[in-house]
């Protein structure tokens, strides 16, 4: 089921969303900010894996040997 978001643009970020879904190959402004959104999403969960890199390099990571180990 979805759900219906609206929001409020000041003339120029509305233009700019129009001139995206028009040149960026968008079916709709919808579509335009759920890529935004699959965007934000990707770029929160790449941050999570480097901070998590960063501590296996620092030596901080638990190695499990089974599932049991993740309680």
């Amino acid at each position: 089921m979805r759900s219906i978001v609206n929001i409020s643009l000041p003339p120029s970020l509305l233009k700019e969303v129009n001139k995206e879904v028009k040149d960026g190959g968008f079916a709709s402004k919808s579509e335009f900010f759920r890529q935004l959104l699959r965007s934000w999403r990707e770029a929160k969960l790449f941050l999570e894996l480097e901070k998590s890199h960063k501590e296996v390099l620092a030596g901080k990571a638990k190695v499990l040997k089974s599932l049991k180990d993740l309680r």
